[in-house]
Parts: C-alpha cells; structure tokens; sequence
C-alpha cells in the first residue's frame, strides 16, 4: 500500500506527463503537495522508485518514468477520473515556475571523515546542496574526506563523499565503517576467516584488520562531490 503523499505524488507525475511529455522538478513537486522541502519529495521519489512505480532516466537530472500505477491511479494515456475528495483537482491546477533541471537536495554533512588512519566522524549541524542526478534510491547523507589513502580510487583529501545510509555491505564496495563505537574511515570492505578488513585504495598504506565486532557500517559510498578553488 502507498501512503497519500506517494498516491498525490504520483498522480501529479502523471499528469504532467500526459500534459506535455516533461516530468515535474522536485521544486513543483514539493509545491504540489505542500511539503516543506525538497528533500521530501527525494524521500518519496526513492521510496517509488524502490518499489518499482516510477524509474529515474539515466543521464537526465529530471526525467521520471511511471512504470505501473497503484490500483486509484490514473492509467497512462486516459483522462483523469473525477476523485472523491479535492485532491487531484488541487494538483491538476497548481501552476508553479519552471526549475532548471539540475534539482537540489540539501544533505545533512556530518563532518570530516578519514581516508587514512581513521578519525572521528564528527556529527555537524550544516548541509550540502547536491545535484540529485547524483542520488540513487534510499536516505543520504554527506561526509567531507580528510587524507590520501584511497586516492586510487579517485577519492582525494576535502572531496564530499555521499554516502546512502545502510548497515550492510558486500565484499569490495567503498563503505563507511565505525571502529570500536568512535573512529570512522572511508574505505574498502573485505571479510575473512572472522575478521573485516578495511583496504586503502594507496599502496603506501596498509590495510587495517579488525574482529568483526569491532567494525559497524554506516553507509555505502554513492557518489563523490568535488569543488575546485
């Protein structure tokens, strides 16, 4: 079952795609349906996505696909039926400028988090505008790189990781790992014979081998932002 805001969500979706071929900006969307910010709808657009309502067009920052449609949607390519209650209506006339379509969402920054000897991942109060393009499904959160050690990886010291929040990973992905409940370090995951192993992407560091209670995830990388001085 969808929640309202995800039924009112993609039901304005689909107008405006039967209204001219372009799917609403985050901005619209978020005015559409009175939410505060635009990170709500992100939430609501991941949680379609993810159970395969809608699909995010690959290398467009604002092109959205319904695939299916709950059972009260309007289906594609028909005329909207009349609602029981004011609320298609209300999103069918809303008329909201026209966003660029690089759409932005403010992610929480959390500090600065190792790419060497592991530090503290110091939790912040501030945010980071970040292009959704650059977002997949799921809930988000930044974290500024200190050091060199996975600069084989393309990761380099003051980049912006964007981490999705998860607290599971598969071998060989870059992840955000908690040792002992108080250091934090951006790095590889590797499991063996009980013990995690966080791989450096620099030869001149040496990978660090932990027991397997020692080392918590806390995010899987998705993406890396960068600004040039």
């Amino acid at each position: 079952m969808l929640t309202r805001k995800q039924h009112e969500l993609i039901r304005f979706i689909q107008l405006r795609l039967e209204e001219n071929g372009i799917s609403p900006s985050f901005e619209e969307m978020k005015e559409a349906l009175d939410l505060k910010s635009k990170s709500g709808v992100h939430r609501l657009v991941s949680a379609l996505e993810e159970r395969g309502f809608i699909r995010r067009l690959p290398n467009r920052a604002r092109a959205l696909e319904v695939i299916r449609t709950p059972e009260d949607a309007v289906p594609p390519n028909r005329s909207p039926k009349p609602a029981n209650d004011t609320v298609l209506p209300q999103l069918a006339a809303k008329t909201v400028a026209r966003e660029p379509a690089n759409d932005i969402i403010e992610l929480p920054l959390h500090g600065r988090i190792a790419a060497g000897a592991p530090i503290e991942a110091i939790e912040g109060q501030t945010s980071l505008p970040v292009p959704a393009a650059l977002l997949g499904p799921g809930d988000h959160y930044a974290l500024e790189v200190s050091g060199d050690s996975m600069i084989e990886a393309g990761i380099f010291d003051g980049d912006f990781a964007l981490i999705r929040r998860t607290d599971t990973a598969r071998d060989g992905e870059i992840v955000v790992a908690l040792v002992d409940n108080e250091e934090a370090t951006l790095k590889y995951l590797r499991r063996q014979d009980g013990r995690i192993t966080l791989d450096p992407a620099n030869s001149s560091y040496e990978p660090q081998v932990y027991r397997a209670e020692q080392v918590q995830v806390q995010g899987r990388l998705a993406g890396l932002l960068r600004r040039y001085h």
